[in-house]
């Protein structure tokens, strides 16, 4: 592995790029604040699983077709802004839900929020590039252990570190709509601002320069 003062260096770089507010934790948040906190911790594990694509494509060196090839890193980038977009408006549209209902929506919108966020994160290619530009300066070619396994075990230390900051995203959230939750109205509000906000993570992808 890299030697001590390499690690120091990783792991404090690495927490400062996850604790500064991004995507990510917009996302987590904004699941929170349409469908409660258990959709927006099953969103942050859909995110953190969909994390795991990347890290092995930076293992493999599959991120550097994305440097070779633009065009189909466009095409990617576009398309994962576009399904952001359309759950952003999908949330926006949706009728607020009658409070004796919840607990069956929840469970539903839990497992929606699980999968989409695994969709949205496999198709984030800013991730792939974030791995393949990051990981290698912490990455040491004379060490035990061969580059592709310095690559996962560093690249899962970084989503895990990201996954925290997502979960910390999430209580705070959760904390600030709790009093709101017996109001439909609050609920309609929150949930037109959790929509709103995926509208406008899928604009910023997509006008985003690579």
């Amino acid at each position: 592995m890299p030697s001590t003062e390499l690690l120091i260096a990783f792991f404090a770089t690495t927490a400062i790029f996850a604790y500064i507010p991004g995507p990510a934790m917009l996302y987590a948040a904004a699941q929170t604040m349409a469908r409660g906190r258990w959709s927006g911790l099953t969103a942050a594990l859909g995110i953190h699983l969909g994390g795991y694509f990347h890290v092995f494509a930076a293992a493999a060196g599959l991120s550097v077709l994305f440097h070779a090839v633009p065009p189909l890193y466009l095409a990617v980038k576009l398309v994962g802004a576009l399904y952001l977009v359309w759950l952003g408006v999908c949330l926006f549209r949706k009728r607020a839900d009658g409070e004796t209902e919840l607990p069956a929506i929840e469970r539903k919108s839990a497992r929606r929020a699980f999968f989409e966020s695994i969709t949205i994160e496999v198709l984030n290619p800013k991730t792939a590039i974030f791995f393949m530009a990051f990981l290698p300066q912490f990455i040491d070619a004379s060490a035990t252990f061969p580059v592709w396994l310095q690559f996962v075990v560093l690249g899962t230390i970084v989503n895990l570190m990201f996954s925290s900051a997502d979960i910390v995203c999430v209580f705070l959230a959760g904390a600030m709509i709790a009093r709101l939750r017996r109001s439909s109205r609050a609920q309609r509000l929150m949930q037109r601002a959790g929509g709103a906000v995926l509208v406008g993570l899928g604009v910023h992808v997509a006008l985003q320069k690579s």
